[in-house]
């Protein structure tokens, strides 16, 4: 019964969005998130179906945030977003890099200011592999003399 109305309040508090879209991909270590951008918003960023504030705490969010604040756009546009894999910090990577993907499909005046900080660069570092014989990636058991 609890789950029931946690559900219909999630319900209550959905934002949905209406009517034409810029769409955008943002990627990072094992995160995807699909970016959509609405004009004439009013600064809502909807992650999973759920507010920004809701799904990532404080510090993620403002990783999020940062290429609004950075163009000026946080009150005005809407973004619906929805990101899968990974853990915390590639997600809100990877929504951030989506955000501004979209924000230069927007507005192509805003691409140098972004690209300064380099959010449109996918960045490709991934996890290395564990190599048989060792304990991690390159950590090896330790050495003993006799």
């Amino acid at each position: 019964m609890v789950v029931t109305e946690e559900k219909n309040e999630i319900d209550k508090n959905l934002i949905k969005f209406k009517g034409k879209y810029i769409n955008a991909v943002g990627r990072r270590k094992r995160s995807v998130a699909q970016v959509r951008l609405y004009k004439n918003g009013r600064g809502n960023i909807v992650v999973n179906g759920l507010k920004l504030s809701k799904y990532f705490n404080e510090g993620k969010a403002l990783i999020v945030s940062q290429p609004l604040k950075l163009t000026g756009h946080i009150r005005d546009l809407d973004f619906s977003i929805f990101v899968s894999g990974g853990g915390n910090t590639g997600q809100a990577e990877a929504v951030r890099h989506g955000i501004s993907r979209a924000l230069v499909l927007y507005d192509d005046k805003l691409k140098s200011a972004i690209k300064a900080k380099s959010w449109l660069t996918r960045d490709s570092r991934q996890v290395e592999r564990k190599k048989p014989g060792l304990k991690k990636a390159r950590r090896a058991p330790q050495w003993s003399k006799r």
